[in-house]
């Protein structure tokens, strides 16, 4: 069974940063033959998508909000998917969620995941 744990997240003033983690693990599980993505979801929202790559990470998107802030990453050895934030605004506040899907392509529809963490709160607040 694939299981997810994200870390990172916390409390951070405007303009600062986080990185978030999360560590993929499993019978067989091997991190190179999925695409991969974080999403968020803050209170009275519904789940978007902030940044996701294809299999190889030659592929990328980012949602609107986040470009140029944000920065996603992955270490197949660790099986390990980051995100790197910064300059971090208050409506960046959410729970924040990695995702992993067993297909070699690019999409960031979260409806087309089926692994996910359980979530790490991210506050933006002074």
């Amino acid at each position: 069974q694939l299981q997810l744990v994200e870390s990172g997240g916390g409390l951070v003033q405007p303009g600062g940063s986080l990185r978030l983690s999360c560590v993929a693990s499993g019978s067989g599980f091997t991190l190179d033959r999925y695409a991969i993505g974080w999403f968020r979801q803050a209170p009275g929202k519904e789940r978007e998508g902030v940044s996701c790559t294809n299999v190889n990470s030659y592929h990328i998107m980012y949602a609107d909000f986040v470009k140029n802030r944000f920065t996603i990453s992955r270490d197949n050895a660790k099986n390990t998917v980051y995100l790197q934030m910064n300059s971090l605004k208050p409506e960046d506040t959410a729970v924040y969620y990695c995702a992993v899907r067993r297909s070699a392509g690019l999409n960031c529809d979260f409806g087309s995941y089926d692994n996910w963490g359980q979530g790490t709160q991210v506050t933006v607040s002074s």
